[in-house]
């Protein structure tokens, strides 16, 4: 079997990896035009810094928790009270120099995380490591944020 190309996944585990931010875990599958990270967030950590992607996309589901954040637009940052809050099944698109972020993350009642899937276009170098980010979750660079 070629694990570099490996097309099925489960939901394990031991494959979550914590990253550098405390209460962060994320498991990333890399293929060639796209990437998923499976990030599982403890309830009530510190979110994200308010910030854009210039060339990735990046759509992210909430499967668990919910989160409480900022989305604005390629013009600039949202203001303040410019917050909006997306639970269990819900979706959000940040297209190329979206500014979001400033996250509160809400656990479950089950777990106490917040499980999100981010989908970047094109993948994120600083989330992959090469050929392995295919087939194993990937330590997260110091200074890299979601």
């Amino acid at each position: 079997m070629n694990l570099s190309r490996q097309t099925v996944f489960f939901l394990d585990e031991d494959a979550f990896v914590e990253t550098a931010r405390p209460g962060f875990r994320r498991r990333v599958v890399t293929g060639d035009d796209l990437q998923l990270c499976f990030w599982r967030i403890a309830g009530g950590t510190p979110g994200s810094y308010l910030h854009h992607h210039p060339d990735h996309e990046q759509l992210g589901i909430i499967v668990r928790g919910a989160l409480d954040f900022r989305i604005g637009d390629e013009s600039g940052p949202p203001g303040e009270e410019e917050r909006t809050v997306l639970g269990p099944g819900d979706s959000y698109l940040a297209y190329k120099g979206v500014w979001h972020g400033d996250s509160v993350f809400v656990g479950d009642d089950e777990y106490n995380e917040c499980w999100i899937l981010d989908v970047f276009a094109p993948p994120r170098e600083d989330l992959a490591d090469g050929a392995a980010a295919a087939t194993q979750a990937v330590r997260e660079p110091a200074g890299t944020d979601g």
